[in-house]
C-alpha cells in the first residue's frame, strides 16, 4: 500500500512537472510567434508609409526609407532625392521643400515652408493668409533629434544639424550647426568628406 501511494505521488509529481514544462514550451512558442507577428506588422506599416509618401510627393528618387512615423502636408510641392531616410519627419510643404540625396534624420524633426501672415495681414495676431517660403536641403545632410527648419531656410551640402536646433536662414556647406537659432560651431573635415563622396560611400 505504501509503495502504491508513493508511486501515485511520483506519477502525480511527474505529471505536474510535465504540464509545467509543456506550458513553458507553449509560452515560449507563443512569445516567439508574437514577436514575429509584431515584426511583420511593423515592416508592413513601414512599407505602407514609404509607399504613401512616395506616391504623394511631386518627385521622389530611389531608395526612400521611412523608419519612423512621418507625414507630409502639401506633398505636391515636395521633392525628395535618392536615398532619403526619415526616422520620424513632419513636413509642411505648401511653400516648396526640396531635399537632396542621402539625407538622414533622427526622430521628431519638422520642416516648415509656410507661416502665418503676422506682419502685413488684416488682423492681429495674424490673418487667414499664409506666407510661402521654399526650403532647400542639399545632398548628404544629417539632422539630429528634434531639428526644426523654418520657412525660407537653405541647408548646404554635407551639413550636420545638431539635436534640437532651429534653422532659420542659411547653413554653409559641411557646417555643424547647433542651438536656437542654429549657429555654426565648426566644420567637417572637408577633404575627408570629398574623398568619401568621390568613393560614393553613402549610408
Amino acid at each position: 500500500m505504501v509503495g502504491e501511494t508513493q508511486g501515485r505521488r511520483a506519477l502525480d509529481s511527474f505529471s505536474r512537472q510535465s504540464r509545467r514544462h509543456s506550458e513553458r514550451v507553449m509560452d515560449l512558442r507563443a512569445a516567439r510567434l508574437l514577436k514575429r507577428l509584431k515584426a511583420r506588422l511593423a515592416e508592413h506599416r513601414r512599407r505602407a508609409m514609404e509607399s504613401r509618401l512616395r506616391e504623394s510627393v511631386a518627385a521622389c528618387g530611389d531608395g526612400l526609407r521611412v523608419n519612423g512615423e512621418s507625414v507630409i502636408h502639401g506633398a505636391s510641392n515636395v521633392r525628395l532625392g535618392n536615398n532619403v531616410n526619415f526616422n520620424g519627419m513632419s513636413i509642411w510643404g505648401a511653400g516648396g521643400v526640396t531635399i537632396g540625396d542621402n539625407f538622414h534624420s533622427a526622430a521628431g524633426c519638422k520642416i516648415f515652408s509656410v507661416n502665418h501672415n503676422y506682419d502685413h495681414g488684416s488682423q492681429i495676431p495674424y490673418d487667414s493668409t499664409v506666407i510661402h517660403k521654399p526650403v532647400t536641403i542639399e545632398d548628404n545632410v544629417w539632422f539630429g533629434y528634434g531639428v526644426m527648419v523654418m520657412p525660407g531656410s537653405v541647408i548646404r551640402e554635407g551639413a550636420v544639424i545638431g539635436a534640437g536646433a532651429v534653422v532659420a536662414g542659411t547653413i554653409d556647406k559641411c557646417a555643424v550647426a547647433v542651438g536656437n537659432p542654429a549657429r555654426v560651431v565648426k566644420y567637417r573635415d572637408i577633404e575627408h568628406y570629398e574623398t568619401l563622396k568621390a568613393q560614393r560611400q553613402f549610408l
